[in-house]
């Protein structure tokens, strides 16, 4: 991997959590490119550390699954961090069982993976009950943990290419839950990049806080259908420090042309919330579900 410094100062094109083969790597080539210099970390706290402190231009994360749901960690991290959506992409998860070298399932106690891996997998858990899930901090970590340590009563879920990569064997494949399962990956920078004037259709994410009062997020959505702005995504998440009080993220969508009446809307909101902060606007996902 090159560390040569970009223009702006970083070592890496982008930060990512997990190990090579990690869906994340996949969304970082999708989002920059196959030869971008990307950072492996341990945490998603060590990937917006490593785009805060510019050791990384961006950041890869992932923030919701169609199987598994919103990763809440994501949003969090991204409000206290204070960085931008720049880009996201949606890509498709089938995930498999990966083993040593000559392990059968049949050997296999437990089995080893992120735990949003382990949610989408829920059946094949029911169908063999012998078998323990046990979280790790990632799925590509994980097989790279089973097969260097040549477990022969373990095994870990992850992509498939993750056998290519650390030389294991594949004990049973796409045994997520639903074949519709699609992961959501964001792209995020310390500065915003807005789409060009003209572009296609985009979206836009805000976090915001309310008064506590009767009505107020009845209210807070109203200046987005009176000028009929889509709304895709409404998020609550507890705020730290104050018990019972609670962000909303919303993620809205708008076409070519559109991002007066959007930013109209959000003005319109900003007036009466306690605070609002717009965390990017950036081009709607082509694969978008």
């Amino acid at each position: 991997m090159s560390k040569e410094q970009s223009p702006t100062g970083a070592t890496y094109d982008a930060a990512f959590q997990g190990s090579r083969g990690a869906f994340s790597e996949m969304a970082a080539w999708e989002l920059l490119s196959p030869t971008a210099r990307l950072l492996p970390c341990v945490r998603l706290e060590e990937v917006f550390e490593a785009v805060t402190h510019r050791t990384a231009e961006y950041g890869v994360v992932p923030v919701e699954n169609t199987l598994a749901g919103s990763i809440h960690l994501s949003f969090d991290l991204l409000y206290e961090h204070e960085l931008f959506i720049v880009a996201e992409t949606i890509c498709h998860i089938e995930h498999a069982v990966v083993g040593a070298p000559g392990v059968r399932l049949d050997q296999v106690k437990k089995v080893l993976s992120h735990p949003v891996a382990l949610a989408q997998c829920e059946r094949f858990f029911r169908m063999h009950p012998e078998i323990q899930s046990v979280p790790e901090y990632d799925t590509a970590g994980a097989v790279e943990k089973v097969i260097k340590e040549n477990l022969r009563d373990a095994a870990a879920i992850a992509g498939r290419r993750t056998a290519e990569i650390f030389g294991g064997d594949i004990l049973a494949d796409n045994i997520q839950d639903h074949p519709e399962n699609y992961t959501r990956f964001l792209l995020v920078s310390r500065a915003p990049r807005p789409p060009a004037s003209g572009a296609g259709r985009s979206k836009t994410t805000i976090v915001f806080k309310l008064a506590n009062a009767p009505g107020a997020l009845f209210r807070s959505l109203r200046p987005f259908a009176e000028r009929g702005v889509d709304l895709t995504k409404i998020e609550s998440r507890p705020i730290k420090g104050s018990p019972f009080e609670y962000l909303f993220y919303l993620d809205l969508v708008s076409g070519p042309g559109a991002a007066a009446v959007v930013e109209e809307a959000i003005q319109e909101l900003a007036r009466s919330s306690v605070s609002l902060r717009v965390l990017g606007t950036y081009p709607l996902s082509l694969n978008d579900k």
